[in-house]
């Protein structure tokens, strides 16, 4: 009998100056259990939590019936277009009611307030140097399962940030400018360099690779797969054709990505930045090139929990581009301004456009017996509820993804008893076999209906 064939999960391809990890394939099941011919062990299980600025728009947010028969808003329709090929209805699950109270601030400075609790729940004394938070709901998971992977957890996000200073009436940048937050007095800083981050992915796995050899390959032109050539093509005869057809999906994205971030980048050669470089001017260049690293970190099982963060809190970008002139930050202040209204659904739109991206990647990678979407939940919300109100209540919340079963998305939940968004975390924390007796200042136990 022939012997059945075992790869391990930490399977590196390459040589010098770059190095590729493999996506989850079947091959990666203990021997033992493929054997005895039990059910093939699950696909491991991850999150990601979306952070949007400035809160949403509100009234053409939120659906008005419950349920699964409930109608997509004009801000959640990117979500279904057909003609993007892009149908999420079924994976989605929008959450009414929930509020997250200890974001509110010491007199102004709701979106500092509000985004220094939007993973942590908890209120922050009003200071520009003295922070002090608490662990965010990312790195508690994380601190349970991160030593699974190369990265414990990756912080992405589109823009640098300050870590001292006044950004928000009195409130320090640490709070403006971060999600994730190791402990009390620990921000961890976002890396918004896509190029540095694809290396760091790959290039940045050989520890004898240089910043020099890996500017090198760039301005060669040689991809990281080439370096890889032989052993994918001895590793393609050992697969089964499930798991072939995995890794050819797989190395034709990261080949693809690898491309465009060396068309994208003007001068290659150079050394790797510390921080962006101005390398991507094209805003919606710069949100797709991190939407397929995210991808692709998840598919090679370099982490399992990210965190990003589309804007910093209160951001003032132009969406000129989009139709929407003015300060994104000034429109959110809609003072009930019809034209306000226009341009906040068309700028909350294109926000759901770039999510919708990042969730039809997910679902088109497959992945045991369903999708690589199926087996994460992705938390998307923002710091405040309406632009206008500063409110904290009445959140925008939305989770996709079906978390290896432990949620039944396709549907919108009310909630009428406004609970915290402290037991939503709870519940997310229990997903991954963390149990939480409670979050944050408010959190007190799971939140229900997220399965039915």
């Amino acid at each position: 009998m022939p012997r059945r064939f075992s790869l391990s999960r930490r399977t590196l391809l390459g040589g010098a100056g770059a190095l590729i990890a493999l996506p989850w394939l079947e091959a990666m099941a203990p021997v033992a259990r493929r054997a005895r011919g039990a059910d093939p062990e699950p696909p491991p299980l991850r999150a990601l939590f979306y952070y949007l600025p400035n809160g949403i728009h509100m009234q053409s947010w939120t659906p008005a019936t419950e349920g699964p028969g409930f109608e997509i808003t004009p801000i959640l329709a990117p979500l279904v277009d057909p003609q993007a090929m892009v149908d999420l209805k079924g994976d989605i699950l929008v959450l009414t009611g929930l509020q997250n109270l200890p974001a509110k601030p010491e007199g102004p400075g709701d979106h500092a307030g509000g985004t220094s609790a939007f993973l942590t729940c908890t209120h922050v004394t009003k200071s520009e140097t003295d922070i002090n938070n608490d662990i965010s709901i990312d790195q508690v998971i994380a601190n349970a399962i991160g030593d699974a992977t190369p990265h414990r957890s990756l912080q992405f996000g589109t823009a640098n940030g300050a870590t001292m200073g006044n950004c928000d009436s009195g409130y320090s940048c640490a709070y403006t400018s971060n999600i994730s937050w190791a402990d009390a007095k620990t921000p961890l800083p976002k890396l918004y360099d896509p190029q540095v981050i694809f290396d760091l992915l790959f290039s940045g796995f050989d520890p004898e690779a240089t910043a020099e050899e890996q500017a090198k390959r760039r301005a060669n032109r040689i991809s990281v797969i080439d370096y890889a050539t032989g052993q994918v093509e001895a590793l393609q005869t050992k697969l089964g054709k499930t798991d072939r057809d995995k890794l050819d999906q797989y190395l034709t994205g990261l080949r693809d990505l690898e491309k465009r971030l060396t068309d994208e980048n003007t001068d290659p050669v150079c050394s790797l930045p510390a921080m962006f470089s101005g390398a991507y001017p094209d805003f919606t260049t710069h949100v797709d090139l991190m939407t397929e690293l995210m991808v692709l970190a998840f598919q090679c099982d370099q982490t399992r929990i990210i965190t990003f963060m589309l804007e910093n809190a209160g951001s003032y970008r132009d969406y000129s581009f989009i139709g929407a002139p003015g300060a994104h930050h000034e429109i959110s202040h809609h003072m009930d301004n019809p034209d306000n209204f226009a341009k906040l659904e068309i700028i909350d739109r294109w926000e759901m456009v770039q999510f919708a991206k990042l969730l039809q990647k997910l679902k088109n990678s497959p992945e045991g017996e369903g999708t690589l979407l199926d087996n994460c939940v992705v938390f998307l919300s923002s710091e405040i509820s309406d632009g206008n109100a500063h409110n904290h209540n009445n959140l925008p919340v939305l989770l996709a993804g079906r978390a290896g079963g432990h949620i039944t998305p396709g549907r919108h939940v009310k909630y009428g008893e406004t609970p915290p968004l402290g037991n939503l975390f709870i519940s997310i924390a229990e997903m991954f076999g963390v149990p939480i007796d409670g979050f944050g200042d408010d959190g007190v136990g799971p939140l229900p209906n997220l399965k039915v």
